[in-house]
């Protein structure tokens, strides 16, 4: 028996003594459970796993569930050593017991609804080879990273190490803890906790990849484009963008395999003008002017199956679009579709079943700036098309037509991400827009409160809701701007200028006046509210916008260099999938793929992010 005020000598002693009268197994047992209540893995070290003794991994797995419940990371690596087998140990009850240890969150509440929905509605699964697939045998396969899993949803920083150590494919657990900590930060509530979990997980998404390009480069460079079994046969790639692990894609090795997927076949050290002109006088290529990787049996397919000269075409012919859809609606918009508007018809058809094939192969799509804005500039297009048929829309379908020319030309931006000089400009516009955003929240109440208000007092009961809307938010608006009104005090009035009774809709009604046919409306009043609204909305609020500009500028400008590398990851990415052929010449390629999936119905082949470069890297080693 033991007191609160025992010193550790007597702890020490008190073990040491239970170790010498001990006669068998259920002795040493309750040793080692007496060590672990203390937390004394020193003395459980060398009094109890001794030479002599011969532990099996089933008489250990109590004290390691005591020890991880506990948390106790030092007793979990010393059963660890000691014989603890993960296999034999993380069984489908304990691993429910670990997790029912964890404090209710958002993450976990939304695992369970899964979990339960997939008990219930599928019950046991049958394989082609008849074989049954139960919960267990799900677990037996991963129990390695349910341990590590668990560890990681407590922010255990040790615990989780320990856990990590354990797993077979250590990179992608890592970038997997990363995206589920910032997860977690995001979800959570506490500040210092959330710092916590950020910190973590830039550690794991940057310390793991580092240290396996420094020992092997090559090695290291495959196993980024390996797909894990582990983790859905997705790729460490994949798992740092959806982690948003800028840290991890900005490393140099990192780096060096997405400029070999850039240039595909293609030598990484070929000038880029020696690339342009091939791309226009092909033959050019079976002179060496460029060079490629290997011997190639198929130059022409290797150049212009590099997802560089994709990007290229696709710029040229996104230039085409743009100017096609300018001279339509400035020289040849007529009531019957001409030539050049057919043409821009079935170009759009190209880039809508481009857009198709991307939301087929990735999930992400709708999280891309981007791509938001290639389906609003489509969606806009197809309202404007079916207003230009209607003759009695005719007019309203080509304003929205020009409207969504507008749109067209503000994605022409993402061209530039490539750029490692416009590239992050590119990102600081998207902030800044951000924040204008939040901004207008603040400054629409000063426009409004004042729009109102002096709407209010110089006009009495207007009824057209135009004048309303230019009085009470247009007119305010325009004074930030510099444009003063006049109609706020007397000197300035016209009677000739408004309307007595809002009669005339091209003129303001008048406001309210008196016997002598002058604004009865409190001028002091009037030019005070001006002055307060002006001091706040001019000098306050816009200033305000001015500083959150420079933060957000200063922001982007200190990390550049990582926010490009990431940003030329996505466009890597994007165009190592896509077809050869720019638009509208892509939709030969949508046809094929719809031919062979749709009409003969050959099972696609399962999408694997840079498949081919995994196995190009492979042949290369």
């Amino acid at each position: 028996m033991y007191h609160i005020g025992d010193q550790p000598d007597t702890n020490d002693l008190s073990i040491s003594s239970r170790n010498s009268e001990s006669l068998g197994r259920e002795s040493w047992q309750t040793q080692l459970e007496l060590a672990i209540a203390w937390n004394r893995a020193d003395i459980a070290e060398t009094e109890i796993f001794t030479e002599e003794s011969q532990w099996k991994s089933s008489d250990l797995e109590e004290a390691m569930l005591s020890a991880l419940i506990g948390d106790k990371p030092e007793f979990v690596r010393l059963l660890l050593e000691n014989g603890v087998s993960l296999r034999h140990f993380l069984k489908e009850n304990t691993l429910c017991e670990l997790y029912n240890q964890l404090p209710n969150c958002f993450l976990l509440r939304k695992l369970a609804k899964r979990l339960q929905s997939d008990r219930w509605g599928r019950g046991q699964v049958s394989s082609r080879q008849g074989t049954t697939i139960s919960m267990t045998h799900v677990s037996d396969e991963v129990r390695h990273l349910d341990l590590f899993l668990w560890a990681v949803l407590q922010n255990n920083k040790e615990m989780a190490e320990i856990a990590w150590e354990q797993c077979r494919d250590c990179m992608s657990a890592a970038l997997a803890a990363s995206k589920i900590l910032k997860k977690m930060a995001q979800e959570g509530s506490d500040a210092d906790e959330a710092e916590e979990m950020k910190k973590l997980a830039n550690l794991y998404e940057t310390r793991v990849f580092s240290e396996c390009y420094s020992c092997d480069e090559e090695r290291a460079q495959k196993l980024l484009v390996r797909a894990s079994p582990s983790w859905g046969r997705t790729t460490c790639l994949r798992l740092a963008l959806e982690a948003d692990d800028k840290s991890f894609v900005a490393q140099s090795g990192v780096q060096a395999v997405l400029t070999q997927i850039w240039c595909g076949e293609l030598g990484v050290d070929n000038p880029v003008w020696r690339v342009l002109i091939c791309m226009l006088f092909f033959p050019l290529i079976y002179t060496g002017f460029v060079a490629f990787r290997w011997v190639q049996l198929h130059p022409l397919v290797g150049l212009y199956g590099s997802p560089q000269v994709k990007f290229y075409w696709n710029i040229v012919a996104y230039f085409a679009f743009l100017f096609l859809f300018a001279v339509v609606l400035m020289i040849d918009f007529q009531a019957t579709p001409s030539a050049g508007e057919l043409l821009l018809y079935i170009w759009l058809i190209s880039l809508v079943c481009e857009e198709v094939r991307q939301v087929r192969h990735c999930w992400m799509y709708i999280n891309d700036l981007w791509n938001i804005l290639d389906v609003l500039s489509i969606l806009i297009f197809i309202v404007g098309l079916a207003c230009r048929l209607k003759t009695e829309l005719f007019y309203a379908g080509k304003v929205i037509l020009c409207v969504d020319f507008v749109v067209f030309c503000l994605r022409l931006m993402a061209i530039f991400t490539i750029s490692r000089t416009l590239g992050p400009k590119i990102i600081i516009v998207r902030r800044m827009m951000m924040d204008m955003f939040f901004f207008m929240f603040l400054l629409s109440i000063w426009v409004v409160a004042y729009g109102v208000a002096k709407q209010g007092i110089l006009i009495h009961n207007e009824n057209r809701l135009d004048w309303i809307v230019r009085g009470a938010v247009y007119e305010p608006y325009l004074i930030i701007f510099g444009n003063v009104p006049t109609n706020v005090d007397n000197a300035g009035f016209d009677l000739d200028s408004c309307s007595m009774n809002g009669t005339d809709p091209l003129k303001p009604k008048c406001p309210v006046l008196n016997e002598n046919h002058k604004p009865a409306f409190p001028e002091w009043l009037t030019i005070i509210m001006l002055c307060v609204y002006l001091l706040f909305a001019n000098i306050l609020l816009l200033n305000l916008l001015i500083a959150i500009f420079n933060f957000t500028f200063q922001e982007v400008q200190d990390n550049t260099d990582r926010i490009w590398k990431f940003q030329r990851y996505e466009l890597i990415k994007e165009y190592h999938s896509r077809p050869a052929a720019p638009p509208p010449f892509i939709i030969l390629s949508h046809l094929y793929l719809f031919l062979k999936h749709v009409v003969l119905r050959r099972p696609p082949a399962k999408y694997k992010e840079f498949s081919k470069c995994s196995m190009l890297l492979f042949c290369l080693a």
